[in-house]
């Protein structure tokens, strides 16, 4: 990962001004769904919190390597949206089985923009306020681990990072932290989470390629 210096940022504390701005961003925010095409509903939960500094903060999982699919891939706590579930309801289930954290509805402070996976998925990530004392317990059998990443990592200069790859003319989107690479579909969602929720410029992700091997 670079090292170079974060720029300032409106997200450098985690206080109710904060969650206002955030808020009002997504208000704003008009979203882009993806209509039902055979690809199978999910929903991220994109949760905001503080670090012991007070810092604004999302969470990131690494994914446990006992799992069929996308074992070891860095993500979003999310899953698949059951039967008659809408994604906000999935999300904050799937944030209560992965990680041990229950959020009701109020909690909620919008939804960003649908991204279609080359695996056969359409997610919907929904923005969580978490509070200030999110107490984490990580599912062994779905998560090998959980990270507080402050929000002013993804506003460092090298962030974004894009790609060419064969076999597709869209750009890869790379996310450099935690001293590695983070790629889309969670690599995308963090970018408009930056540009939508931390600066409230309505930027689309859809035509962010995957690497070839989420594909």
């Amino acid at each position: 990962m670079g090292g170079g210096q974060v720029r300032a940022s409106p997200t450098d504390r985690f206080d109710d001004a904060f969650r206002t701005r955030a808020r009002a961003n997504l208000a704003r925010f008009e979203r882009r769904a993806i209509p039902a095409d055979g690809r199978r509903p999910a929903a991220v939960a994109v949760v905001l919190l503080p670090d012991e500094d007070r810092r604004a903060c999302f969470l990131l999982t690494r994914r446990a390597a006992s799992l069929r699919a996308h074992a070891r891939q860095w993500a979003l706590p999310g899953g698949r949206i059951d039967a008659g579930e809408g994604a906000v309801a999935a999300a904050l289930r799937e944030l209560a089985e992965e990680l041990g954290v229950t959020c009701g509805a109020a909690s909620v402070l919008g939804v960003l923009d649908d991204y279609g996976t080359r695996s056969g998925f359409i997610i919907t990530p929904v923005v969580v306020w978490g509070g200030e004392d999110v107490v984490l317990a990580p599912n062994p059998d779905e998560v090998a681990s959980v990270h507080r990443v402050p929000l002013a990592d993804l506003d460092r200069p090298e962030v974004p990072r894009f790609a060419t790859i064969p076999g597709s003319d869209r750009p890869m989107i790379q996310i450099p932290i935690l001293s590695t690479l983070v790629h889309a579909p969670t690599a995308a969602v963090l970018y408009q989470l930056r540009e939508v929720v931390i600066h409230g410029r309505p930027t689309r992700v859809h035509d962010f390629e995957q690497p070839v091997w989420a594909w």
